[in-house]
């Protein structure tokens, strides 16, 4: 594990929390640090089927979830560029910066779906909900095949269970770009601010270095939008 790297220090974190509380959706499910790693894992099964290379994007839109966290966290450690949208802008930003943004993925809560033109994804080859992880539609067969068997697949590379040895994030570069922030737009279109590890890193670390007061196990609240890289922090 590499302590100057971002994921490295995600990383470091999962393991060495493995059986901790790691976030909890408000009134709902509480993921142990071990299933954020586990649905990571899974979820990354989903990116390889799905055709994802490194420096792809994969676009979230969404209200702030564990299901975003573990998105964008899969995102980054598979190596494809996570494009963050505030879920409420209009649909024509949504679609606009989906786009823009050249994503090859779409992750979003299926109430936002409901409202976009599919027509107007044309660069999108996949939809996931955030809601349930579940394949909305997809212009690929493969993936097609392997939302539709993935139970069987799962319940087979599990069948021993997933251990603290099983993780392993990939070490970044520090100007390698991490993740593309959009803002509204003052004026014209939704302008998109990109960044890299170094930035996700400097931020982390700062927070390790000078937050004492905060320990393992405490509850932190997340009440701004993870969309945005303030909240994101």
């Amino acid at each position: 594990m590499n302590q100057n790297s971002f994921l490295g220090l995600i990383e470091q974190s999962i393991r060495n929390h493995w059986e901790m509380p790691a976030m909890t959706d408000f009134q709902g499910k509480t993921y142990l640090y071990k299933d954020f790693a586990r649905e990571i894992d899974q979820l990354q099964d989903y990116f390889k089927a799905a055709g994802v290379e490194r420096g792809d994007k994969i676009s979230l839109c969404g209200k702030n979830s564990a299901n975003w966290v573990i998105t964008f966290f899969a995102t980054l450690s598979y190596g494809a560029v996570a494009v963050s949208i505030l879920h409420e802008f209009d649909k024509k930003s949504i679609q606009f910066i989906v786009d823009h943004s050249d994503s090859k993925l779409l992750f979003t809560d299926e109430s936002i779906w409901r409202e976009l033109d599919r027509e107007s994804l044309s660069k999108v080859e996949s939809v996931f909900s955030l809601d349930t992880f579940s394949l909305l539609t997809s212009s690929s067969g493969h993936l097609q095949q392997f939302a539709a068997s993935s139970s069987n697949y799962f319940a087979e590379k599990y069948a021993r269970g997933f251990f603290v040895n099983d993780i392993f994030f990939r070490n970044e570069k520090p100007e390698e770009l991490a993740m593309i922030n959009y803002t509204s737009g003052t004026t014209n279109s939704p302008k998109g601010a990109m960044l890299p590890y170094r930035s996700l890193w400097s931020n982390t670390k700062f927070a390790n270095d000078n937050l004492q007061f905060i320990h393992a196990g405490d509850n932190i609240v997340c009440m701004l939008p993870m969309a945005h890289t303030y909240g994101l922090a």
